[in-house]
């Protein structure tokens, strides 16, 4: 009888030295929190990768999705989707590439051209773009505080 009162006391002092299996989970909260404000500062300055000088507009803002694909015109009245260089002649098979999803409608199409591109090359594109079946197509510009 006295070795069973004798193993249940290492038994209890066992316990109490046994290591704590909880996790304090504020420093990784904190870091958490960090991370998330700094992809939400960078994530708008990532979106447009084509240098582009946007005219101004007093339009509302729009919503970005992650479904939107980017059409981009430089300066010179070269095309890009997203980052990639569209070759002179080929925005028919760079459209016919873009993925229209399970609906088949497609994605959205974000529309920036440069203030100095004539009217006519920017209508040329929304033209392709409405012959490939792109009917929800947002113009992109800077906003302006003065109306026109």
């Amino acid at each position: 009888m006295g070795m069973g009162l004798a193993s249940s006391g290492s038994r209890a002092r066992r316990s109490r030295r046994a290591p704590m299996a909880e996790i304090n989970v504020t420093p990784f909260v904190d870091v958490m929190l960090v991370l998330l404000i700094i992809f939400m500062v960078t994530a708008p300055l990532l979106a447009s990768g084509v240098p582009v000088e946007l005219p101004d507009s007093r339009a509302n803002p729009i919503d970005q999705t992650p479904d939107q694909v980017t059409i981009s015109i430089d300066p010179t009245g070269t095309i890009y989707v997203g980052d990639e260089r569209v070759e002179a002649g080929s925005l028919p098979d760079a459209l016919a590439a873009i993925d229209r999803g399970a609906d088949g409608e497609g994605p959205v199409i974000v529309l920036r051209g440069d203030r100095s591109l004539q009217y006519g090359r920017v209508m040329a594109v929304m033209g392709e773009l409405n012959r490939a079946g792109f009917n929800s197509i947002s113009l992109v510009t800077n906003s302006s505080v003065s109306p026109p």
